[in-house]
């Protein structure tokens, strides 16, 4: 069913062979994002200029709501792989977010805030690795590199059109404003549920589940059980992913290099637009020359960008590095989720899914800590921060050094152990 498509003479996929099943989930991305990204690109913003919450804190609260979603992450792809059925628990993880998305209006502390955030990340953990089994599971593997690269330039475009949303309710309620208002924020929040729950409906009619031939005993919940190429793939990706602290950090450096609320969130729609365009394309050369090459020129890019965060003196400096920071998450994201289908078996892809959300997903916590320290310290110690510049070039080191460590690997398809 869902793995027959039709294909060019040169054996590429033409758009038209693109699966339902793929459309099905980054139209369910499409929506979502749009709704997501109008609130939680200027989160950053309402709880420094709104609730008066220090960075330090706000590092702290990001990281909780990406580290609270992991354990659900490797449980709710073991789970797809258990009972051989994907869909439904990625629909109720798209619900659970819609269903929290509403309380950001009354949020009126840095606590509320985070317990919001960390319920719609529980959303996040829950559906997160089947719809991405699924994503692979619904394509041959020769052209995963697309299917990919597709669902993260729909998701992508979302986020464009969310973040323009969002720019116009500030535009027009607050105009050019150093700072973002309650207001604008709260009208955000309220016309962003309309695509949040358009979004659970197109995945619920519009995807089905595919059958999973091979192994038919329950898959383990162990790491090991995954084999060893996939265990050293996430020992270079989880020493990239401890400099890549939360975007948020990049937010409130713009915000601190003078670029007012209307220009951030035009940053961040020119950004998104890049990562949308980049997307699909590179997927589509990963299935060509290889997925390494593709995720080590995606990394050396953001270390390239980070640097240059870290040297920024202007407005326009920041502006320009953030917006062609979308060549490194269009060349590096979905790559290096193909990947991972290329060296774990078929029948174990929930679960491995699972695992490499759930450990980025923890060293989001240790990576956002590490960054508001670098630069804020910690002030009722009477320890001071290295400043603004301090977590970005941390984060440069340490995507050049995985880079480099991710260009020496060779790493070759495995049968996992299923014992």
């Amino acid at each position: 069913m869902a793995r027959k498509s039709s294909t060019k003479q040169d054996g590429t996929l033409g758009w038209r062979g693109i699966p339902r099943n793929v459309w099905a989930m980054g139209l369910s991305s499409f929506l979502t994002d749009i709704s997501s990204e109008m609130v939680l690109n200027v989160l950053p913003l309402f709880l420094a200029n709104v609730l008066g919450v220090k960075t330090n804190v706000i590092g702290l609260i990001e990281g909780i709501a990406e580290a609270t979603s992991s354990l659900l992450k490797v449980f709710s792809g073991w789970l797809s792989d258990r009972l051989r059925q994907r869909k439904w628990l990625a629909v109720a993880g798209y619900g659970l977010s819609a269903l929290a998305k509403p309380f950001f209006y009354w949020a009126n502390s840095g606590l509320v805030v985070g317990l919001v955030r960390w319920a719609d990340r529980i959303g996040k953990g829950i559906r997160t690795a089947p719809r991405d089994a699924l994503i692979a599971d619904s394509i041959s593997e020769r052209h995963r590199g697309l299917a990919f690269g597709f669902h993260r330039a729909a998701d992508t475009a979302g986020a464009v059109i969310g973040i323009l949303v969002a720019l116009a309710i500030v535009w027009t309620s607050q105009r050019a404003s150093s700072g973002l208002t309650e207001s604008a924020f709260r009208t955000i929040v309220l016309i962003s549920l309309i695509p949040a729950f358009a979004g659970v409906l197109a995945l619920a009619v519009g995807a089905q589940d595919v059958p999973v031939t091979g192994q038919r005993a329950a898959p383990r919940l162990a790491l090991r059980s995954l084999g060893k190429p996939f265990m050293v793939f996430m020992l270079i990706v989880g020493l990239f992913d401890l400099g890549n602290s939360s975007d948020a950090f990049l937010v409130l450096r713009a915000q601190e290099r003078g670029i007012s609320v209307v220009g951030i969130l035009a940053m961040l729609a020119v950004f998104n637009l890049i990562y949308s365009l980049i997307s699909t394309p590179a997927g589509a050369l990963s299935d060509r020359i290889g997925r390494r090459k593709l995720v080590v020129g995606g990394w050396l890019v953001y270390a390239a960008i980070y640097l240059g965060f870290a040297l920024a003196q202007k407005a326009w400096h920041v502006w320009a590095l953030y917006s062609m920071y979308g060549l490194y998450y269009g060349m590096a994201y979905g790559t290096a989720k193909a990947m991972i289908a290329d060296i774990v078996p078929a029948p174990l892809l929930g679960t491995a899914y699972g695992t490499y959300n759930a450990i980025l997903g923890i060293l989001d916590l240790p990576a956002s800590i590490i960054a508001g320290l670098l630069w804020d310290g910690l002030p009722q110690l009477g320890l001071a921060g290295l400043g603004p510049s301090a977590p970005f070039l941390f984060g440069a080191a340490l995507a050049l050094v995985a880079a480099i460590c991710m260009a020496l690997w060779a790493p070759r398809r495995t049968e996992a152990a299923t014992s």
